[in-house]
Order: structure tokens, then sequence, then C-alpha cells
């Protein structure tokens, strides 16, 4: 079974300012085990209109890689994200870690303390 990692909004963001020496070397770590980094396309969206535009290059760099995945928001999934409730890009992040059986990665743990029975694994970026 292939495994990875889901990144949210706040994951992206954190990458892409370089503000969590964790997230780097997840990144970095996941390009050389060929480990997937599964990202949800809302959150491409929302971290985009986050970060400032001298960051746009580092995104790009992450949404380059060949362990990158994006994950559409599809009518299958976004009809399983309509049913999660709450804010779009945590919803589909939930789904789509949810799906894969994969841990959600996030700088902001507390926002998915509504979705905790869904069975999704929340691990924080220090």
């Amino acid at each position: 079974m292939i495994g990875g990692r889901v990144l949210d909004t706040s994951a992206l963001f954190a990458f892409a300012t370089e503000t969590s020496v964790y997230c780097s070397a997840l990144v970095w770590t996941a390009v050389r085990e060929s480990m997937v980094l599964a990202i949800p396309s809302t959150a491409v969206a929302a971290a985009w209109a986050d970060v400032a535009d001298k960051h746009y290059q580092v995104l790009e760099v992450l949404l380059g890689l060949h362990v990158t995945v994006i994950d559409p928001l599809d009518g299958e999934r976004a009809r399983a994200v309509g049913l999660l409730g709450g804010p779009q890009a945590d919803a589909h992040a939930v789904a789509c870690a949810r799906e894969r059986g994969w841990p959600l990665v996030t700088a902001q743990p507390a926002r998915y303390a509504e979705y905790g029975h869904v069975g999704v694994d929340i691990e924080p970026l220090p």
C-alpha cells in the first residue's frame, strides 16, 4: 500500500512561507522516500489567496513535485465535503484524508475538532 500525507491550507502556507522546519522536512522526506502528498484543490486555492506574491514560486515548487497529487473537488468529492459540513477547505482535507486513510498535516489542529468522529488522524505541525 502506498503511504502518504494530506496537507491542508495551513500546511501549504507554512511550507510556502518557510515558517515550519517540520513541514519543509516532511516535504523533502516525501520526495526522497516517494511518499505521496495529497493536496485538496480547495487548499491550493485558499493558500494561493493567503500567501504573499513573493511566496508563489515556493508554492509552485510544491505543486510541481512528482509526489504531489491534487485532489479535485469533482461532483463525488463535493457531495462528501458537503455532508461533512464546516468550511469547505477543511472538510475537503478531512474527506481526502479519510478516503486515503492518511494523516492530515496541519498547523491548526483545533480547526478539525468538530471532525473528530470521522476517524482521521491529525498530524500537527510543531
